[in-house]
């Protein structure tokens, strides 16, 4: 056991966000924080802005959250509050997430906490085939303050690899895991609760979900559908569109839609909490990300058993297995977005087919409880072995 951990008494893992809101990184710490063992470690939540409603989705009572309100910048000015901070809480393990949060490894050193972890999580927007020697450069500042890497896809995982040269001793790849009973397979294609427009069976619905952000590229998705309305004879009769999230391009998305006048033919309600019940309501599942680590999203439509329709981008073809789980098209292609819509809609049999074998691959690959394990067996390998006296803290070399 590490000195670190008083007997009786669980060690504290600080996990650091820039901001606490809807989104696949937050969803995925959502799921660990609900679904690791109670009383293997208590857990404090830190945004380095704001903390949202989407605080609710953790159904711990024991998780605690504190908002930094950070301004836009460098976080430097921070270091002294973050100091403190971690000196009030002594966490055993600070886990920061995506380059926004790396810097918080600093003053975490500083305040004498042994283990420092850092996820990958995806790429952003201005890098997104990780060719920015700037941020390549950053990275590897910050790697004498990081204990250890967390990687979602092997995508990431070369990256820092070959990019950013961490050693492989350093770097862990844990896929995200998805909860199967949540997300599982419709028995009848029911229409969600609310407001609904569409009729099973009469109409075959494609949907996303997520936040409406450059990188998640909704812009493509709306005018794929809008194409594929027009090239397809029956398109205006069968075929519907479900975009749920919201954010700042829902407006521009809305204009899209809007010109095609096919406003009719559209749901988009915004940000909602039942996402099980609105993905048990769709035929076929579109992620037009321009970039992505391992997506939560893909993996819950898989849950579902719906086909995916992906952009080839860092982990999505680690999750689809083209022409049978789904398709993979290039990112920002509108025709081939469109094409691929239509292929699917004309053989619906082939969809339910993909849709069945994504259901599969995900039990196989892909569990929360492997997920869960996996975390739980990194937190407690990096206590075991840097678990030193706080005053004996040094940076990693």
């Amino acid at each position: 056991m590490s000195a670190l951990i008083k007997p009786g008494i669980a060690p504290t893992i600080v996990h650091v966000v820039y901001r606490f809101d809807t989104g696949g990184l937050e969803n995925g710490l959502v799921n660990l924080l609900n679904h690791m063992a109670p009383g293997a470690y208590r857990h404090v939540v830190v945004s380095l802005t704001t903390i949202t409603d989407f605080r609710q989705r953790v159904l711990r009572s024991d998780v605690e959250f504190v908002a930094l309100d950070k301004p836009p910048g460098h976080g430097v000015w921070l270091y002294p509050r973050l100091y403190r901070l971690f000196r009030q809480l002594r966490p055993d393990i600070v886990h920061t997430r995506n380059l926004a949060a790396l810097e918080c490894v600093v003053p975490a050193w500083a305040a004498g906490v042994a283990v420092r972890v850092h996820g990958e999580h995806g790429r952003d927007v201005e890098d997104l085939d990780g060719a920015s020697r700037k941020y390549q450069w950053l990275r590897r500042l910050y790697t004498p303050w990081v204990s250890h890497y967390v990687t979602l896809s092997d995508d990431l995982d070369n990256y820092l690899q070959q990019r950013v040269h961490v050693r492989a001793d350093r770097r862990t790849r844990i896929y995200n895991g998805v909860d199967t009973l949540k997300f599982q397979p419709a028995q009848v294609r029911n229409a969600p609760p609310g407001a609904w427009p569409f009729a099973a069976g009469r109409h075959w619905v494609v949907g996303t979900v997520g936040r409406m952000q450059a990188v998640k590229d909704q812009l493509t998705l709306a005018r794929a559908f809008v194409q594929a309305v027009r090239q397809q004879p029956v398109g205006a009769d069968r075929l519907r569109l479900v975009m749920v999230g919201d954010g700042p391009l829902l407006a521009q998305v809305r204009a899209v839609i809007d010109d095609a006048g096919m406003a009719s033919l559209c749901w988009l309600p915004g940000a909602r909490d039942d996402v099980a019940e609105v993905m048990q309501g769709l035929d076929c599942f579109v992620l037009p990300s321009l970039a992505e680590g391992i997506s939560n999203t893909i993996l819950e439509a898989m849950a579902t058993a719906l086909p995916v329709i992906a952009t080839n981008v860092g982990g999505n073809p680690e999750l689809v297995d083209h022409d049978n789980t789904g398709l993979i098209v290039p990112a920002a292609d509108v025709s081939a977005m469109a094409w691929a819509i239509q292929a699917l809609a004309a053989d619906p049999e082939r969809a339910l087919a993909m849709g069945r074998a994504g259901r599969a691959r995900v039990e196989a690959h892909f569990s929360l409880q492997a997920m869960v394990h996996n975390y739980t067996a990194v937190y407690d390998r990096l206590l075991t072995k840097h678990g030193s006296a706080r005053s004996a803290v040094q940076p990693t070399h």
